[in-house]
C-alpha cells in the first residue's frame, strides 16, 4: 500500500534479480506490468508489436494522448521505470515469434497477457520444446492470463509437467460462424448486416482492393453499406463502432476484469518466484482459475488434466482421432479446421504417410490444387494418419482419420 501511495518508494525484495519476460502491453498487459514492478520484480523484458491507438486510452493507463502512434512496449517501459525507481524494463517492439529459444532461455519465468490464442499456442509450444531433462534451468514456468468482457482466466503451466495450453485448447472455442445463407437472404441482427457488407458486398464492389480494417475509409464504406442493408430489413443498431468491432472481432474490454485477472497472475508469479506460499499449477494441484463478473463476482479454481495425446506435451505426439465426413471435399475440410475447437488451424499443410494433400508453399499449390475439389474418401483411407502443420506453430499435429457422417 505504501508503494502505491508513494511512487518513489524503492522495491525492497532482494530475490528479484532474475530476469522475467512479460508478453503483451495492452489492457491486461499494462495491469500486469505495473503489478510486477510494484511487487519487486526488478528486471523485466516486455514484448508487444502494437502501437497506441486513441481507443486504448480509457483503460490502458500507462499511455497518454501524446503517446498515440508510439509503440506500446516502449511507452509502457518508460512510464513504469519513471514511477518505480530501481526497476529495469527492456522493451521489444515486435512479435513474440520473432525471438528464438535462446532469447527465452534467459528468463526465470514468462508471464503472458496476450489477446491472441495463436500467440499463446506459440509461446506454449516454444517453452515445452525448450525443456531439457538434463538441465533444470530449461524449465520456464508460464503464467497466462486472458480476459473477454466480464470473463477471464489465470493459469500456471510447468511445461512438460502439467497441462499445457494445447491440452486446454477446447477452453478457447472459436467464435461460431454465421451461415452465409443468413447473411445473403434474411439478416436478423445488425451484426449480420455488417458481416454481409464485409464478406459479400466488398467482394462484389471492391474485390480488387485489399480490405484494411485499420483504414477509416474502408470501415466507413462497410458501415454505410451495412446501414443501408439494415434499413431494408428494418433492423436498428448498426453503428460505426459496431462495424469496427465486428470486422476486427473486437470484444469489449472491461478495466475491472483486467485488474482482477492481472492481480491473480502476479500473485501466482510472486509466489513462484519467492517460493513463499503454495501456488496454483504445482503438479497435482489446481492450475486454472476462472472468473466471471457479469451477474455477480464468481471465481472457480480447478485442475485441468494433462492429455496424453496432446500434440505439444503428450507422449510421442500420439495421433488423435479426428471425425471426418468422407463426402467432405478437401477444401471444406481445410476451412473446417479453423472452426474445430480441438484444432483451430487457419493455414494448414496436410500430408499422409505417402503423399501431400495440400501445402502452403505457392510453388506446390498449383500441383496440389486439383485435390481441393476431391472428397476426403478419395484422398484418405479410414484409419490413415494425417500430419498437419501450420506456420503459426512450431510443432506438428497428428490425427487419425475416423469417417463419420
Amino acid at each position: 500500500m505504501k508503494m502505491l501511495l508513494y511512487p518513489e518508494t524503492q522495491p525492497s525484495l532482494a530475490w528479484s534479480g532474475t530476469r522475467y519476460c512479460k508478453s503483451g502491453a495492452g489492457g491486461l498487459g499494462c495491469e500486469i506490468l505495473k503489478n510486477l514492478a510494484l511487487s519487486g520484480f526488478k528486471d523485466i523484458h516486455v514484448i508487444d508489436m502494437d502501437t497506441i491507438d486513441v481507443s486504448n486510452l480509457n483503460r490502458q493507463f500507462l499511455f497518454r494522448a501524446s503517446d498515440v502512434g508510439s509503440y506500446k512496449a516502449e511507452v509502457a517501459a518508460r512510464f513504469v521505470e519513471k514511477r518505480v525507481k530501481g526497476v529495469k524494463i527492456t522493451p521489444y517492439c515486435g512479435k513474440i515469434q520473432d525471438k528464438d529459444e535462446e532469447y527465452y532461455m534467459q528468463f526465470g519465468m514468462v508471464v503472458c497477457g496476450l489477446d491472441s490464442v495463436e500467440a499463446r499456442r506459440w509461446i506454449n509450444a516454444t517453452l515445452v520444446g525448450m525443456v531439457d531433462g538434463d538441465n533444470p534451468d530449461s524449465l520456464k514456468p508460464l503464467v497466462d492470463g486472458g480476459t473477454e468482457g466480464f470473463k477471464g482466466q489465470a493459469r500456471v503451466i510447468f511445461p512438460t509437467i502439467t497441462s499445457c495450453i494445447e491440452c486446454q485448447l477446447d477452453m478457447h472455442a472459436p467464435r461460431a460462424a454465421v451461415p452465409l445463407c443468413t447473411l445473403a437472404t434474411i439478416p436478423r441482427q445488425p451484426q449480420h448486416c455488417i458481416e454481409w457488407a464485409h464478406i459479400i458486398a466488398w467482394e462484389e464492389h471492391r474485390k480488387d482492393d485489399t480490405l484494411d480494417t485499420d483504414d477509416p475509409e474502408h470501415i466507413t464504406w462497410l458501415y454505410q453499406k451495412a446501414l443501408t442493408r439494415a434499413k431494408e430489413f428494418n433492423i436498428e443498431g448498426v453503428t460505426y463502432s459496431m462495424t469496427q468491432g465486428v470486422v476486427k472481432n473486437i470484444i469489449p474490454a472491461i478495466a475491472s476484469t483486467n485488474a482482477i485477472v492481472a492481480a491473480s497472475c502476479c500473485n501466482e508469479a510472486f509466489k513462484i518466484a519467492t517460493n513463499t506460499n503454495p501456488f496454483i499449477g504445482y503438479p497435482g494441484s489446481d492450475n486454472y482459475m476462472m472468473y466471471t463478473g457479469d451477474d455477480s463476482v464468481y471465481t472457480y479454481t480447478f485442475e485441468h488434466q494433462k492429455k496424453d495425446d496432446c500434440p505439444v506435451c503428450g507422449a510421442g505426439n500420439i495421433a488423435r482421432p479426428l471425425q471426418i465426413n468422407p463426402n467432405t471435399t478437401l477444401q471444406e475440410f481445410i476451412d473446417g479446421l479453423a472452426e474445430r475447437p480441438e484444432a483451430q488451424l487457419k493455414n494448414p499443410a496436410i500430408r499422409t504417410g505417402e503423399k501431400s494433400l495440400w501445402m502452403q508453399l505457392a510453388s506446390l499449390q498449383q500441383q496440389l490444387r486439383p485435390n481441393l475439389d476431391k472428397k476426403m474418401s478419395e484422398l484418405v483411407e479410414e484409419g490413415e494418419e494425417l500430419t498437419i502443420t501450420d506456420k503459426s506453430f512450431p510443432t506438428q499435429f497428428k490425427y487419425k482419420a475416423v469417417f463419420s457422417n
